[in-house]
């Protein structure tokens, strides 16, 4: 399993499951620098990595990160027409 399914799993299963990641820990969860986590979610105009300002930080939401995730997963299309992962 990928480092950010297991980033993201282990949180949603913990006694007091986070419900949100800091910068560092969502650019670690999707494998991107920081930077690239910041160019993600203020200069991408199509579909930004969405986010939440508390005051003056700013944290990803667990679930919207699954959620963008599988939206910009690409699936390559079998024979017959149907999508497959």
């Amino acid at each position: 399993m990928s480092d950010w399914k297991n980033m993201l799993e282990a949180s949603s299963s913990a006694p007091n499951p986070r419900l949100s990641l800091r910068p560092a820990e969502a650019a670690k969860a999707l494998g991107v620098s920081q930077r690239h986590l910041w160019e993600l979610t203020h200069r991408e105009k199509h579909d930004p990595v969405p986010h939440v300002r508390l005051g003056r930080a700013t944290v990803y939401p667990i679930a919207a990160l699954r959620a963008w995730l599988e939206r910009r997963t690409v699936r390559k299309e079998s024979q017959d027409g149907e999508h497959c992962a």
